[in-house]
């Protein structure tokens, strides 16, 4: 019984050998990091929200009444430098405020939508902005439209915050290129892929009551610049 239960150990050593030679494998220098090694990711500024009159506000007759309009702030201390050269000598001393006077409690929504879309160049990953939100429970979304021209709406969080704080959503990549956001096609590699619409706050029908205020500071962006810092100069244009 004793040599039995020592072969048995012995047996069990040799396949846990085994298994663990099958699982743990020298690593492939061939893929280690073709992700990164294909990527150029920057941050880059959307709208600093300096100039009056492009971004229009809006909600319907029935529930309230909308205004925006710019104020001279230093926007949140917390902000972190923009690494963006483009960007360097741009002024950042205001702010966009929001003021609703809401009718009467409901299920409501107001926007807050750009003159004209904003494109952004490359791939977008991420896109943030800071906001104060006045510590309401309303929902904070972005509304984008994609390379085809398909709107979408992503949800970027909650306002039920006090003073400033930067919102962030990812943009969800297309599966198969035909579905979902499309930021990119190999017919035409020069047009910008994705699109700043605005932004819509959905209230929460227990705080949609009296005067409610909202401030919005520096939209960023997290982009991927591969393939539009490494086109060939010498390339034609697919513009025509």
């Amino acid at each position: 019984m004793k040599k039995f239960t020592i072969a048995l150990l012995i047996a069990s050593a040799v396949t846990f050998g085994a298994f663990a030679q099958q699982s743990i494998t020298e690593p492939d220098a061939s893929i280690v990091g073709n992700d990164s090694a294909r990527q150029a990711l920057r941050e880059v500024g959307v709208d600093r929200f300096e100039r009056e009159g492009l971004w229009n506000t809006h909600i319907s007759s029935d529930y309230g009444a909308i205004i925006g309009r710019l104020f001279d702030s230093n926007g949140p201390s917390a902000k972190e430098p923009l690494e963006d050269t483009r960007a360097v000598d741009l002024k950042d001393d205001k702010v966009l405020g929001v003021k609703v006077e809401f009718f009467r409690r409901g299920v409501n929504s107001f926007y807050i939508k750009a003159i004209r879309p904003i494109p952004i160049e490359g791939v977008t990953k991420t896109v943030s902005v800071w906001v104060a939100g006045r510590n309401m429970d309303h929902n904070l979304y972005l509304l984008v439209q994609d390379y085809n021209g398909n709107n979408f709406e992503l949800w970027m969080g909650t306002l039920a915050h006090s003073g400033w704080k930067k919102l962030s959503v990812a943009i969800p990549p297309t599966i198969d290129g035909v579905r979902g956001i499309v930021q990119q096609s190999v017919y035409h590699g020069d047009k910008p892929g994705l699109r700043i619409i605005g932004f819509r706050v959905d209230c929460n029908p227990d705080k949609a009551i009296g005067s409610y205020y909202i401030y919005f500071d520096d939209l960023r962006a997290v982009t991927d610049l591969y393939d539009m810092e490494n086109r060939d100069e010498d390339d034609m244009m697919d513009n025509w």
